[in-house]
């Protein structure tokens, strides 16, 4: 071939791609079509095509080989969508066909994901996914401080179908504009997609994005016009009425509850943009249980939110302070007594402001008053790189309709960076509080600034926390200190600094490696309020990827604890005592790939722990039987030899196996077995959506101790029915 005929090649696909991006579009037909997968109507023949799907994983160079061909349109009540992907074989490959499981559903079947980002604010997007199995997956896409992350607990009805026509897997999706927040003004929404083959271990996108970005990362969505945007969409209106039956056994107090529990939910959206949830008397059985966890640490544990009214736009809520530091936790809300209603209203009010309003009571209990929650937060876009959230949180306790002198607020505003070449990203918060009973040292500050590009990461933040910043409907763990020989909380601020780096070199030319990861460091340092070293954590990892992502690494750890108060690790009344403590560990371990049948990891740790030492062993087995079951095993042991304070090993065991009948019927059961806790666990939940979003619970729990003795128990039977207009 002449060097002028490849110059002139080069300059026809440079024209096509520059003019196919140019004229990215959901056209309007006016047509609506049967949802089967098999993709027969003329109208799909007949739309623009668009192709030329990326690698991403397990490399990120390139156009990928097996490509998919995309088609889009609506008709003024839906969104439709197709894709065919062309495999290189008939054969389909899938780990789960439960709703909403993204890391099986998705991460380890052959999916296909469509995400949209109706505002074009780079802030927030709807997820949807579809497997070969049929199982569907919706969620939010959410921007947090440091980047984006995804939930799958926000749930909507749409249609979705596949089907097998020879190497070709096809899929089609409707999903109503009636259930999405979009601007009418802008005539575009910006998307992205993607193609999940777990036989092969790739992931295919349509926009070109090295691996050190998320798959969904808001930034990199690509614009398509909406062709004739109905101005008005036909007002959602979803009903959901429900009721439980329960029956709790206390063998202990010797207390049995039976229970009849009506509840309501609501959602309506005031216009496109704008939603109105609310919900009375709610019962929230049907969430899975929460996994387990041998904790060492000082402090508590986060467990995420899993109850759908908190999670519409939760990333106005969730997103106002970092992970440590955060003044809205709303699993605070309910957590001391039953939750009677709670009232939400969120969205945008203009193209660049969204607007959040919560207000939640709880009722009262034995000496427990009722409290009243609101939550009022204003999001604005600035400019295309800065945007401010301003808050306010509000824990009130009431006596009936009267507000009692017994309050914690929380005020703050945030600000956020994000650099035009999507390197850089900078978030600034600063909050206060104000409570009842306190005043003064009642303020935090935090700082962050966070580089990424192919193959290198960098960030660091420095944060202030005063002792009398409380956050009673937060999440500030670090902040409260427990004396395990006084029996007392001691709140004490803090001043911490934190600085990581990434280094990952990626051999294109190997075989059989995928990429090494030279360098993974972080330190994070913890000052007291008079400017003392409290404790400082320095992390060390290196990791080598095969082909497959299967996976070997080691890990280094280094502590030092000026330890302050008494410390009961053991859980056996013999403490630690104040001291400073420097203490070491290693760990190495393997993650097999994930695109087998059987799936396992593991490591071994070794180790000081404070004055004594500290051996853990870990290993998780999954076998898939698909598509009628999955088994997941998990055990790990930690041993911890503190010498004249005592030697105690603690089990963590939990199974999970999950029984396929067809993608809307499963049958699920999780055994839990902590000696921490001194608690062995048996959920077994039977769910059947018989309707879009409509459901079936059969909830069967019980509980042990360390002696197999029972506890409790509990049967649950949950029956809801989704109306939408």
């Amino acid at each position: 071939m002449t060097l002028r005929l490849q110059q002139f090649l080069i300059w026809c696909f440079l024209t096509i791609t520059v003019w196919s991006q140019e004229s990215l579009q959901i056209a309007f037909v006016d047509q609506n079509i049967k949802v089967d997968g098999k993709l027969n109507e003329a109208v799909w023949d007949d739309l623009p095509t668009y192709t030329n799907f990326h690698n991403y994983l397990p490399n990120d160079v390139g156009l990928a080989t097996n490509q998919t061909v995309l088609r889009l349109f609506h008709n003024g009540e839906f969104i439709f969508i197709s894709a065919v992907y062309n495999d290189s074989t008939p054969k389909v490959q899938l780990s789960s066909l439960k709703r909403d499981d993204i890391g099986n559903t998705v991460a380890e079947s052959e999916t296909f994901v469509f995400i949209m980002d109706t505002q074009l604010q780079q802030q927030s997007a709807y997820y949807f996914a579809v497997n070969m199995g049929g199982a569907q997956v919706d969620g939010l896409v959410e921007r947090i401080n440091e980047g984006f992350s995804l939930s799958s607990n926000w749930n909507t009805v749409w249609k979705a179908a596949t089907h097998v026509n020879g190497t070709k897997k096809q899929f089609e999706m409707a999903i109503p504009l009636k259930n999405l927040s979009f601007n009418q003004n802008n005539n575009a929404i910006a998307i992205q997609t993607y193609v999940r083959d777990i036989k092969n271990n790739s992931w295919t996108i349509l926009t070109d994005l090295s691996r050190n970005y998320r798959l969904f990362d808001l930034r990199f969505f690509q614009s398509f016009a909406i062709d004739h945007l109905p101005k008005t969409t036909a007002a959602r209106f979803a009903v959901v009425p429900s009721i439980t039956l329960n029956n709790n056994n206390d063998l202990i107090s010797d207390d049995q509850e039976t229970s009849v529990i009506p509840s309501l939910d609501l959602q309506y959206n005031l216009n496109s943009s704008l939603k109105l949830d609310a919900t009375i008397n709610p019962d929230f059985s049907q969430i899975d249980v929460d996994q387990q966890v041998t904790n060492l640490t000082r402090f508590s544990v986060f467990f995420p939110e899993q109850r759908n009214f908190f999670l519409e736009n939760a990333d106005l809520f969730s997103n106002l302070g970092p992970d440590a530091v955060n003044p809205f936790y709303s699993r605070r809300i309910g957590q001391e007594t039953a939750m009677q209603f709670g009232l939400k209203l969120s969205g945008n009010i203009s193209q660049k402001t969204r607007l959040g309003i919560l207000n939640a009571q709880t009722e009262a209990e034995d000496n427990l008053s009722s409290q009243n929650y609101t939550v009022l937060v204003g999001e604005q876009q600035l400019s295309n790189r800065f945007a401010a959230t301003g808050f306010f949180v509000n824990r009130q306790a009431t006596d009936g309709f009267e507000l009692i002198n017994n309050y914690n607020r929380v005020t703050g505003i945030n600000i956020n960076y994000k650099s035009q070449n999507r390197k850089w990203i900078g978030i600034t918060n600063v909050a206060k509080s104000f409570t009842s009973d306190s005043s003064g040292k009642d303020s935090f500050v935090n700082a962050g600034l966070f580089y990424n590009v192919r193959g290198a990461e960098w960030g660091t933040s420095l944060r202030h926390v005063q002792r009398n910043y409380i956050a009673d409907v937060g999440f500030t763990p670090r902040l409260l200190n427990f004396d395990a020989d006084q029996g007392l909380i001691i709140r004490e601020g803090y001043t911490e600094s934190s600085v990581y780096g990434v280094l990952t070199k990626f051999p294109e030319a190997s075989e059989s490696i995928n990429s090494y990861r030279y360098l993974n460091v972080s330190n994070n340092n913890y000052w007291d309020e008079k400017g003392q070293l409290q404790q400082s954590t320095s992390f060390y990892n290196t990791a080598l990827f095969f082909k497959q992502l299967s996976a070997v690494y080691v890990n280094l750890y280094y502590d030092y604890i000026n330890l302050k108060y008494a410390f009961d690790p053991l859980g056996n009344g013999n403490s630690l005592l104040p001291d400073a403590y420097n203490f070491f560990r290693a760990r190495v371990g393997y993650n097999s790939a994930r695109n087998r049948r059987f799936v396992y990891r593991g490591f071994v740790q070794y180790g000081q722990f404070y004055s004594g030492l500290n051996t853990t062993m870990s290993l998780t087995a999954n076998y898939r039987l698909l598509p009628y079951a999955n088994l997941l095993m998990r055990y790990q042991l930690d041993m911890i030899d503190l010498n004249e304070l005592g030697q105690q090993t603690f089990h963590l065991a939990q199974f999970t196996g999950e029984v396929f009948f067809t993608n809307r019927l499963n049958w699920t059961t999780y055994v839990q077995y902590s000696t921490q806790n001194d608690n062995l666990n048996v959920n077994s939940r039977l769910q059947w959506e018989y309707k879009p979003l409509s459901y079936i619970f059969l909830v069967v729990t019980d509980n042990l101790n360390e002696q197999l003795a029972r506890t409790n128990w509990g049967v649950a039977l949950k029956v809801n029915y989704r109306f939408d207009f």
